[in-house]
């Protein structure tokens, strides 16, 4: 099927009422068993003869379809569900009209089948059998009379048919133009004031054929003239054909030599200003009866940027004056803007089209032409350019980052593309940074791994990343180490503040997205602890970006991570922080908190211990949250299991009892003990009686089960010990004291008072009672005798069942899964 006649795009409306272009294909008519009649099928040009279908739809007797500008069929399958078919040429229009004509009954001159609304049939058969509608004589005398009947006729899709049909017939719009002339020359208010609602109306019977001649260009000058007086103005009308005529300049920065071309691209301006700006702003009902302008409108850009695309020698000259250095700066300026409203009406293509409409600026060197203009000096072209920029890379970043990657093996990094876009992020000078906030949105884009392509033999997140931190990195995060030197802030006013904060944005983006890149780059460049001098800083808004950064690191539960904040006390300006903002309930102190009890719920050991052993004594009065006892709780559990080995092989002495399967056939009883609900065990009722579980037990498990209660025995002593142990640190967790680093002071600049923390030395010998020592209680001595646990119904088996393991490691001190490493003691801290 390779005939041009029958090539078509298919579109369907959306909510928006705007266009999607649903393929191209080829139409043909035929006779649908399925669908019980003659159907119009559409066949996707790309799969052949038995390509796949775009369209199967019936062509229905009662179907209103609509011809328009010679190469388009349009009509409603549903209810706001519109299609359209675009020819390629206008014999296959035709023959396809024809066909729907037949169907319908209909004589194929007419542009329009007939319209389906719901009326009572009375109307419908007045309105049926009365003849066609008959206008006055187009006088003055009589402008009145025409504005009723116009008025009158537009409730009605019957009445509105036959009105739009007599205009259209009658020559009509040309005659009421000349009187608008003559009004105009006679200043013949009331005669203005009808013509305004005749045209208005004209507007409303949303019919291209009537379009077409309003819009021509003998025409749609004084269209608009008769739209500037609208009766709700009086005697001031609006004066739009002045703005059109001696304000708006059609400046053509390339000679365009296509004379159609030219005339289209003037029509479009006009009719959208029409749209946007002449028309009063439609109602509800008015907006769906100029559904026709919509797509006139749609359609015209559609070939603009079709025939422009195609015009080689156009676009070959466009690219060439862009980038030539002779260019005077005005005439670059005209050339970009050009370029920019070019890309804009490439909005309306859709996915397919539009990918072929870069590839050709692509082809043509848009980039390189780009990467020109941006380093220039002029404002108003850079920002041009940049939203230029913004078009390629929402499309297709792919595009962008192969470009850079490719150039960065000829030229310095300074004047890469995307150095130049970090540089003018950094250097914007809008102080709400507006043109930074663009900037920084796309380089997001260009560095999210979500949109990067992967194939068989090459990644190109990989191979971007590498390029981006080895040559733009440094470049991004210049500001930042530029202001954090020496610890503290170089500068902290507002426009300052912001840029570190658009920054620190990205940074925490590259946190949750890069992995070991960023991780890399942070800790060989020290980055966190530059990151964290900003929760200093006076406005809140970066403090808190601050922790957000600090949060986000913690959040991976990476081990590096956590080494490199132990091993730098990155922790101190976050307690500093805290403690500055004293009782104040804000954002900064909930962010903290929140950090805090992250590191206590997800029981990060290292952290744990990190906060305990250095930051204890500063964080100890803090009782409104439970937080930070919660901390020291934690701690106490680790280093109780640290100095207790034996506990740590006591689940696995039970999981071994619990789960070993021996030659031996368990009794019934035995069946029960192990197999027992969970809900029963903690209801304290025995699964068996004492009496009977001293008589069933064979003689070959008699000694294996007297091994076992003995550990068992010591095991739930601790656990009623350690109960109680757990009340007294919660309720007054300062009486404990753990091993901790040697002594140091924390002196805060916001603080009325000093807090001191001191603790003994490692060597020395731990107090009495301390977490560890022989006579803690929480230490299982042994020495102390095995203890039953009576309940109700007798002694309770212990059996350490899998779900248990989470609820022991919280209360009876469960087994570690690793072991903290030394840390390095710190010797003080001060502000």
């Amino acid at each position: 099927m390779t005939d041009t006649r029958r090539r078509v795009k298919v579109y369907t409306l959306n909510e928006d009422r705007q266009w999607d272009d649903r393929g191209t294909g080829h139409v043909s008519s035929g006779y649908v068993e399925r669908l019980k009649g003659m159907s119009l099928l559409v066949r996707a040009e790309s799969d052949g003869e038995s390509g796949s279908l775009l369209l199967e739809s019936k062509i229905n007797p009662n179907t209103a379809y609509q011809k328009q500008q010679d190469t388009l069929i349009v009509w409603s399958e549903a209810e706001n569900y519109d299609l359209a078919l675009s020819f390629q040429e206008k014999a296959g229009c035709d023959e396809i009209w024809e066909k729907i004509c037949q169907v319908q009954g209909k004589d194929p001159s007419v542009d329009i089948t007939q319209e389906l609304v719901d009326e009572s049939e009375e109307e419908r058969f007045d309105d049926m059998s009365s003849p066609g509608l008959e206008l006055p004589p187009c006088e003055l005398g009589r402008l009145e009379e025409l504005a009723e009947l116009v008025a009158s006729s537009l409730p009605s899709p019957l009445r509105r048919e036959k009105l739009a049909l007599a205009v259209e017939n009658e020559g009509y719009i040309r005659k009421l133009l000349e009187l608008f002339r003559q009004c105009e020359d006679l200043e013949n208010a009331d005669g203005l004031h009808h013509l305004y609602e005749i045209v208005k109306g004209i507007f409303l019977l949303n019919r291209t054929a009537l379009f077409e001649v309003m819009f021509s260009e003998e025409c749609i000058m004084d269209v608009i003239g008769c739209l500037e007086h609208d009766p709700v103005l009086g005697a001031a009308p609006r004066r739009h054909r002045d703005f059109l005529t001696k304000t708006a300049r059609f400046k053509e920065v390339i000679p365009i030599g296509d004379p159609e071309l030219r005339a289209k691209i003037h029509q479009t301006y006009r009719v959208q200003y029409i749209q946007d700006m002449v028309l009063p702003t439609p109602s509800v009902f008015e907006e769906n009866m100029l559904s026709t302008l919509h797509s006139f409108i749609f359609f015209n850009k559609v070939e603009i940027v079709g025939m422009l695309q195609d015009d080689e020698k156009f676009l070959t000259d466009l690219f060439a004056q862009l980038t030539d250095e002779a260019t005077d700066d005005d005439k670059r300026y005209e050339l970009v803007n050009f370029l920019k409203e070019f890309c804009a009406f490439s909005q309306t293509l859709q996915p397919q089209n539009r990918e072929a409409f870069f590839k050709t600026l692509s082809n043509m060197g848009i980039l390189p032409a780009l990467e020109v203009v941006l380093g220039m000096d002029d404002v108003q072209v850079r920002g041009a350019a940049t939203d230029i920029f913004s078009y390629l890379v929402e499309y297709n970043p792919s595009m962008v980052r192969e470009f850079v990657m490719q150039e960065s093996q000829q030229n310095d990094d300074d004047i890469l593309l995307i150095n130049l876009i970090i540089e003018h992020m950094i250097c914007d000078t809008d102080p709400e940074l507006g043109g930074a906030v663009q900037l920084m949105g796309l380089l997001r884009t260009l560095v999210d791994p979500e949109n990067m392509l992967a194939t068989a033999n090459k990644t190109e997140k990989t191979e971007f990343l590498s390029f981006f931190y080895k040559h733009c990195m440094h470049i991004l995060s210049a500001p930042l180490l530029a202001n954090t030197t020496d610890d503290k802030l170089s500068k902290d006013d507002f426009q300052t503040s912001q840029l570190l904060a658009l920054i620190l944005e990205l940074l925490t983006f590259c946190v949750e997205h890069h992995t070991y890149h960023i991780k890399n780059y942070i800790i060989n460049k020290d980055v966190l602890r530059r990151v964290l001098v900003l929760t200093a800083s006076q406005h809140a808004f970066l403090a808190l970006c601050a922790l957000r950064f600090m949060r986000r690191i913690i959040g991976l539960k990476d081990e590096f991570y956590n080494r490199y904040i132990i091993r730098n006390f990155l922790f101190e300006p976050v307690v500093k922080a805290f403690l500055n903002n004293g009782a104040r309930y804000n954002l900064m102190n909930s962010a903290i908190i929140e950090m805090f009890e992250y590191v206590r719920v997800e029981d990060v050991k290292s952290l744990t211990a990190h906060i305990v052993e250095n930051y204890w004594k500063a964080l100890e009065d803090v009782n409104y949250v439970q937080t930070f006892k919660g901390l020291k709780l934690r701690y106490e559990q680790q280093r109780e299991r640290q100095d207790n080995p034996k506990l740590d092989s006591m689940r696995s002495i039970l999981r071994n009892h619990r789960f070993r399967r021996d030659a031996r056939t368990l009794d019934d009883d035995e069946e029960m003990w192990f197999n027992a609900d969970e809900d029963e065990l903690e209801d304290g009722e025995a699964v068996v009686p004492p009496s009977d579980n001293k008589t069933t037990k064979s003689s070959a498990g008699a000694g294996e089960n007297e091994d076992l209660m003995d550990p068992i025995s010591k095991f739930m002593e601790r656990k009623k010990l350690k109960d109680s142990d757990e009340k007294e640190v919660l309720g007054k967790s300062s009486s404990l004291s753990g091993r901790q680093s040697p002594s140091f002071k924390l002196s805060f600049s916001g603080s009325t008072t000093k807090t001191s923390l001191s603790s003994p030395p490692p060597s020395a010998s731990l107090h009495p009672g301390s977490p560890g020592s022989p006579g803690s209680p929480g230490s299982g001595a042994k020495g102390s005798p095995p203890t039953a646990v009576a309940t109700k119904g007798g002694l309770v088996g212990l059996v350490d069942y899998p779900d248990d393991d989470e609820e022991d490691e919280e209360d009876v001190s469960g087994e570690s899964k690793e072991e903290t490493p030394p840390l390095s003691k710190k010797s003080k801290l001060s502000s």
